[in-house]
């Protein structure tokens, strides 16, 4: 059995680490109120890129462009192995409950239903890269840093956007299918890994941001620039807006799993600090009655 002094150490501890975890859960909780306002304002504008370009390919439907079509799918040109780029969007800390590891199994998954197909990584966020490098997977980039503070610099954004249409456009060894995967968020309690095609941008975009379907009617309007002009500026812009609302959604996701976390942790604490107080209050008991015995126990003796 446990002296005191171990069980009154062991309590310190105890509340020590739930003084911290308590800290932990009310930063994330500030940080996902403001994620998840960033989140809330750059959804509609996804949704109105979507439309526009939808817009766009309605109008335009025999025009063909690098991004809008894979080359997979040309009889001539298709490789044996198809190659797949897929973009991994995990945290760069832990402490997070599942969040991690959910997506580094969704992406697993991927890997294994995907097997018979050249399948490379790009991997933003070091718990990605750590778990990955240690497998026999190929890892074409990784990028560190872009979610760590809560906050997403464009500027990665563009360059990692950059760097994917570079990797699908490019002469030689370029890929057929570029995929997304990263955690939706749904609320701080619930978190859906989602994996979307990225590249080639397909006429599936609109299938639900329409609005009227086939029996829309389009109105006329009268563009100045020609279509290559019109495309090439606007399909970059919409893969970076997709790319950048992934990352703020992994951001809103990670926080409310980690303010999650820390709560479930926090209440673990005070269980075992409730157990811990139990035990030391016997052992007390157990030894003031084992001393009342031995002076009772003298007193008689003499």
């Amino acid at each position: 059995m446990p002296n005191l002094q171990d069980l009154r150490r062991r309590i310190r501890a105890v509340k020590s680490t739930r003084q911290i975890t308590k800290a932990m859960k009310m930063v994330s909780a500030a940080k996902l109120r403001r994620a998840q306002e960033r989140v809330t304002a750059a959804r509609p504008y996804t949704i109105k890129m979507m439309q526009i370009f939808a817009d766009l390919q309605r109008r335009a439907p025999e025009y063909r462009h690098p991004l809008l079509s894979g080359r997979d799918g040309e009889a001539d040109s298709a490789p044996a192995r198809p190659r797949v780029l897929l973009v991994v969007i995990t945290g760069d800390k832990g402490l997070c409950g599942p969040f991690n590891t959910n997506l580094i199994k969704r992406a697993q998954e991927f890997l294994r239903e995907n097997d018979k197909t050249d399948v490379e990584l790009v991997l933003i966020g070091r718990k990605g890269f750590e778990f990955f490098k240690r497998r026999p997977v190929t890892i074409r980039r990784h990028h560190l840093g872009v979610t760590g503070s809560g906050r997403i610099n464009f500027a990665d954004v563009q360059q990692i956007t950059g760097e994917v249409i570079a990797d699908f456009t490019g002469e030689g060894e370029s890929f057929d299918r570029v995929y997304l995967l990263y955690s939706e968020f749904k609320s701080a309690l619930q978190q859906r890994q989602v994996v979307e095609q990225l590249l080639p941008v397909g006429r599936g975009t609109d299938a639900d941001t329409s609005g009227g379907g086939a029996t829309e009617t389009l109105v006329e309007y009268l563009y100045e620039q020609p279509p290559d002009e019109i495309f090439g500026a606007i399909l970059p812009k919409l893969i970076e807006t997709q790319l950048h609302r992934a990352l703020l959604e992994s951001v809103a996701s990670e926080m409310g799993a980690r303010m999650t976390a820390m709560e479930s942790a926090s209440k673990n604490a005070d269980d075992v600090i409730n157990r811990l107080t139990l035990n030391m209050n016997r052992v007390r008991q157990a030894t003031i009655t084992r001393e009342i015995i031995e002076v009772v126990s003298g007193a008689a003796a003499l």
